[in-house]
């Protein structure tokens, strides 16, 4: 599996939102958070959108507006984002549910995928936004600034 931009970037914004805001924190403005995490402004938009629809991040309106995070920074896990960006984290379609047999008629490396999807699931659906925030080399300090 091949971790994309998009997820780089989509973890990034969602982390920088982790630091200064939290749940029901003061909205924080796209320009901030490109300009700290170093994300094209236009692209950004896009990513929060989709974080938006996914119910992680909320949108606020206005001079003062921007984003915050939905729910707070320990309820919402790097695998949260990441399915929200990208959709499934499968290496393969085939090990999806929705996905009934193998499209070759059968793999004799099976096993060996099957291991690999469930570690990248449990790996990211155990990190938490509020995990990467603290552990961040620059984390922040309790009143919202970088360190």
């Amino acid at each position: 599996m091949k971790i994309t931009t998009k997820v780089c970037y989509g973890v990034n914004a969602a982390v920088e939102l982790a630091c200064r805001s939290g749940k029901g924190g003061a909205p924080v403005s796209l320009k901030s958070i490109a300009a700290a995490r170093s994300i094209p402004e236009p692209y950004l938009e896009q990513l929060m959108n989709q974080l938006r629809r996914a119910g992680l991040v909320e949108s606020v309106r206005g001079a003062q507006g921007g984003y915050r995070l939905s729910r707070s920074p320990e309820e919402i896990t790097v695998g949260d984002v990441m399915i929200a960006l990208e959709g499934n984290v499968a290496p393969l379609a085939c090990l999806l549910e929705d996905v009934k047999q193998c499209p070759t008629g059968g793999c004799a490396g099976r096993p060996v995928w099957e291991k690999i999807y469930s570690s990248i699931l449990n790996v990211v659906n155990s990190i938490t936004l509020r995990e990467l925030a603290d552990d961040f080399v620059c984390a922040c300090s309790g009143d919202g600034e970088q360190a």
